[in-house]
């Protein structure tokens, strides 16, 4: 069991204390403690064979469905009543400055009676600064294994604001490209706006629940200071989702104005070649008319009928030039 444990502490009156055997302390906080007093239990990349050895060995109660979706990590972000316990999804985001890609990661949270259980999927959700900065405010900390999850959840919706500063900043930089001299590839057009989509799948199934928590008679949050608290986080969310579908309505704009100054400037280029091979036609079908070897061709023997024949192909192709770059063909 120890080797998936990357974290364990217990929290009393607000205050992180020594942590012996987790469940003899369980134990004890169930028999004796306050409500607010908890186990917070860290776990990474658990097998469903550990993930049930510790719900057995510690008692949790955690309920099947809930062991399957913590195991598997591909789960939509939700948050899911059993009973008295709490399950939470959580997708979490890193983004990548080099190629502007957004990885995927998962947490989940189990929130009980007298206890907190994270578990982390893949690299993508520390939680180090969590507990620190939770640890810092025990005022906060006394609310109990809430006031926990809160902390994780507004640490994560503070992720997607930062990542949402990054993505403008890329919206701004192709709009920018877009709408000046260069052309810009649809590629990376596309690109951006799968990044966007792969945001939005992180954020939006997260909307409704989250409102529960903070508005729903059945919400398992106890104190009205909590709910208030899960309320900001609820307001976090909704600016960044209504960003990111900004996003997607302008990057599909984007792409419609690139497409058409490509558009626009194939025309051009087929207005220049039409143009210059029209140019071209006439000294070539001059040529060709005196290169037929007929006898009977009386200008081959005038004295200037080769000047002439020459200054005929440039002033047809000289007053085709200036026609055609009256009318901006060229």
């Amino acid at each position: 069991m120890t080797r998936v444990i990357i974290d364990k502490a217990l929290y009393r009156d607000g205050k992180r204390g020594s942590c012996g055997d987790l469940s003899d302390e369980l134990d004890i906080l169930r028999a004796a403690g306050s409500s607010t007093d908890f186990l917070w239990i860290g776990l990474k990349d658990p097998t469903m064979a550990e993930l049930e050895h510790v719900n057995d060995e510690l008692g949790l109660g955690l309920h099947p469905l809930a062991i399957e979706d913590a195991v598997s990590g591909r789960q939509r972000a939700k948050i899911e009543l059993y009973g008295r316990n709490v399950f939470v999804v959580l997708k979490t985001l890193s983004y990548v400055e080099a190629t502007s890609d957004i990885e995927t990661g998962a947490l989940m949270v189990h929130v009980g009676q007298h206890f907190v259980l994270t578990i982390r999927r893949g690299e993508l959700s520390p939680l180090a600064g969590v507990r620190k900065g939770l640890e810092d405010d025990p005022a906060k900390l006394a609310l109990g294994p809430m006031a926990a999850l809160h902390a994780v959840m507004d640490r994560v919706v503070d992720q997607y604001t930062e990542i949402d500063v990054e993505v403008a900043r890329d919206v701004d930089e192709i709009e920018e490209a877009v709408f000046s001299e260069g052309l810009v590839s649809s590629d990376t057009i596309y690109r951006l706006k799968r990044e966007v989509l792969e945001f939005r799948r992180a954020i939006t199934p997260l909307i409704t629940p989250l409102r529960m928590l903070h508005t729903s008679p059945r919400s398992p949050v106890p104190d009205d200071e909590l709910r208030l608290l899960f309320r900001d986080v609820d307001d976090h969310l909704h600016f960044v989702a209504d960003r990111i579908e900004s996003y997607d309505g302008l990057l599909t704009s984007v792409l419609s104005a690139n497409l058409a100054k490509i558009s626009v400037q194939q025309n051009s280029d087929m207005r220049k070649i039409s143009a210059w091979v029209a140019i071209a036609a006439v000294p070539t079908m001059i040529a060709g008319i005196y290169g037929m070897n007929f006898d009977n061709m009386p200008e081959l023997r005038w004295h200037y009928g080769y000047f002439i024949v020459v200054g005929v192909m440039v002033a047809a192709c000289a007053t085709l030039f200036a026609t055609f770059k009256k009318v901006k063909w060229l």
